[in-house]
């Protein structure tokens, strides 16, 4: 059974690496993957969204209305992705909100709270993630990535190993940082 994975956030959160870390798991799982990513306006705190299609696939995009699961880092961005997922489909999104580049300056509005309470209306399998709280209680304001992949793979929307992931994150951090990881990982598993 395929499935289908949307990542989205803002430049500089970990969006990329956690898209890269789950294709990598479900590699090793010797399962075909497919992803395509937009990361342009990474650098400058721009829209970042990957898609990922994990079994067999004739393109890596995934179309409106096909995702099972979105992975977002920023409820703004979560809302922009939500077309493409699923009657059906889980999301989960942090709710720290990253303001645009163009709220920042001036040219659009941005509230975070209007965006949960779209998502809590029109998301039936939705799993909000305090970031401050997890990211406080792991003791690092980095591994925010690894704290939303923890949660997505509690919904079993993913369908790749836990400990897969685990190593294909020790394969592309320093080993100085994968104990703070795997504890980010685990963070919402409990």
């Amino acid at each position: 059974m395929s499935k289908n994975i949307v990542f989205c956030g803002v430049g500089g959160q970990g969006t990329v690496l956690a898209s890269r870390l789950i294709a990598a798991a479900a590699m090793k799982e010797k399962k075909h993957v497919m992803t395509a990513e937009t990361i342009g306006m990474a650098q400058r705190g721009g829209s970042v969204f990957s898609h990922m299609k994990i079994g067999e696939a004739n393109s890596p995009l995934i179309g409106k209305g096909e995702a099972d699961l979105i992975i977002g880092f920023e409820p703004g961005e979560t809302v922009r992705q939500l077309p493409f997922l699923k009657k059906g489909g889980a999301v989960v999104t942090s709710i720290r909100p990253v303001q645009p580049v163009s709220a920042m300056i001036g040219r659009a509005s941005y509230d975070s709270d209007a965006m949960i309470a779209y998502l809590k209306a029109h998301v039936d399998h939705l799993i909000l993630v305090d970031a401050d709280r997890a990211l406080g209680e792991i003791g690092n304001p980095k591994v925010l990535n690894m704290v939303l992949l923890g949660a997505a793979m509690k919904t079993g929307a993913i369908g790749v190993d836990p400990a897969d992931v685990e190593e294909a994150m020790r394969g592309r951090l320093p080993e100085k940082l994968w104990d703070v990881n795997v504890r980010a990982l685990r963070y919402m598993q409990n």
